[in-house]
């Protein structure tokens, strides 16, 4: 049978159609909550990194410049 993969090539285009539908709704919802999750999020990361130089500072080693 001529032209077989027209199927899975629809299937493949429809599953991503999907997930793309699936990530959008998840943004969805209350704009303020969303900022303040995102916020807290940021807050850890800030403290997470900022111990992180401590400790590289506290053992005496220079702080590793940071990767682009």
């Amino acid at each position: 049978i001529p032209g077989g993969n027209q199927r899975e090539l629809a299937r493949a285009k429809n599953l991503k159609k999907q997930q793309d539908a699936a990530k959008a709704k998840k943004k969805e919802g209350d704009p303020s909550k969303r900022m303040e999750s995102d916020a807290e999020i940021m807050r850890r990361k800030q403290q997470e990194a900022e111990a992180k130089k401590a400790a590289a500072a506290a053992a005496g080693g220079a702080v590793p410049a940071p990767k682009k």
